[in-house]
């Protein structure tokens, strides 16, 4: 009886955790599907301006959610998830009615509100037995409901719905679904007692508390978010250029999107679903580092074989996009699930997530920049191998390097006790 109970939180809070984050992308990825061909304004394409302002109103967003997030008590989440998400679709609805060039400071209205959803859905989810099940979830959301999106945002725009007005109207489309997986995600009971022995009590952070965090773990939390700084950017920039990547490789099919990015979506929820099965938490997190390294060798091996002719350029898109999540997954729950439950250290996993996500879309922003200001001739085919390159050496190391200080402060724990 215990056991049924068991598996139908699982499947009822990974249910909703998945819908919950796959309807908030519609709100925010529906603008990556139009191209905004030949639109040029200040001498810069006019997509890079859109996609630019909104990522930087997302890494504001995490900025402003680092003490949002970790100080929101549990009744609030559901309100404040359904506000974000409102205001988000009042700002694309805004986009349509405004004239180019004048709209595009919406996309930075659109994207501030919606940094702080992530976060907060995790904290339905943290801190339970079943979290890495859940948390698994609720990362396939975003892998799948990229691609998906972008597959409807696609369609509106073959039946005649303008540019200006798809990201506005896939939004609508999904407001009922988010509706219903709220309020389905606000029904999962709070942690027991048995949860907490086992994966450490969660709370609310203030300043004091999130600052003596930073300090307990600094070096090793410094060179894990630098790794996720290069992980964040290049994975932004696969998912918004993705028909420029592919078209450039030769492929102009929407149904890629879905595919791709299912494919990597169902692959990567039954790798992570799995790690709930491994109770020792040094252990799981020792394992997520292993998975983190692999990705990025992935990524710069995929790369390399399409470079040779090796690899089709749908198959190459899949890989990297196997390698990229199978590092960016773990980073956005379970890293941190697994290392505070390590340490027995009485936090939320929604703070140093939010925390990490802020330092990772600004280098997204820089990365945009870069692109259009520093290597403005460099086609987007060629910009996404080199930073292929690039992550699979400079992101392992980091990863490495983190791991190695973390494991030394855990033996130093150990022998404490001891």
């Amino acid at each position: 009886m215990k056991k049924t109970s068991e598996l139908r939180l699982m499947v009822w809070g990974a249910t909703a955790a998945f819908s919950t984050y796959a309807c908030m992308y519609a709100f925010r990825k529906g603008i990556t599907a139009a191209t905004f061909e030949g639109m040029v304004f200040w001498g810069i394409d006019y997509k890079i301006w859109l996609i630019t302002l909104q990522v930087l109103g997302y890494a504001l967003s995490k900025l402003i959610g680092i003490k949002v997030v970790s100080e929101m008590k549990p009744a609030q989440r559901a309100f404040f998830i359904l506000s974000f998400i409102g205001i988000s679709e009042l700002a694309l609805l805004g986009f349509a009615l405004v004239p180019a060039p004048y709209n595009i400071p919406f996309l930075f209205l659109n994207g501030l509100p919606l940094g702080m959803v992530y976060g907060t859905v995790l904290g339905f989810l943290e801190g339970r037995r079943q979290t890495d099940a859940l948390v698994a979830g609720l990362t396939a959301s975003f892998i799948f409901a990229s691609g998906f999106v972008k597959t409807i945002g696609k369609m509106l725009l073959n039946e005649g719905v303008s540019e200006f007005w798809m990201p506005f109207v896939t939004g609508l489309l999904f407001a009922v679904p988010l509706v219903l997986a709220i309020g389905a995600l606000a029904k999962l009971p709070a942690p027991t007692l048995e949860d907490q022995a086992e994966r450490t009590e969660r709370a609310p952070m203030n300043a004091i508390e999130r600052s003596k965090f930073i300090q307990t773990f600094s070096v090793g939390l410094i060179l894990l978010i630098c790794s996720y700084v290069l992980l964040s950017a290049f994975r932004d920039f696969r998912d918004n250029f993705a028909p420029e990547i592919l078209r450039a490789a030769g492929v102009d099919n929407p149904l890629i999107f879905t595919q791709t990015e299912t494919t990597v979506s169902v692959f990567i929820l039954i790798l992570m679903g799995t790690l709930r099965w491994v109770k020792d938490n040094w252990r799981a997190f020792y394992f997520i580092n292993g998975l983190l390294i692999v990705g990025g060798i992935t990524v710069g091996v995929s790369t390399w074989l399409f470079q040779q002719g090796m690899l089709s350029a749908g198959v190459w898109f899949t890989l990297t996009g196997v390698g990229l999540y199978l590092a960016y997954v773990p980073c956005n729950g379970l890293y941190f699930e697994r290392l505070v439950a390590s340490f027995k250290y009485v936090s939320t996993v929604g703070f140093v997530v939010t925390l990490a996500d802020w330092w990772g879309y600004l280098g997204s922003v820089l990365v945009l920049l870069y692109k259009n200001f520093g290597q403005p001739n460099i086609s987007f085919l060629d910009f996404f191998i080199y930073g292929g390159y690039i992550l699979a050496v400079f992101y392992v190391i980091l990863v490495v390097i983190s791991f190695g200080y973390f494991k030394r402060k855990y033996e130093e724990k150990v022998l404490e006790i001891n």
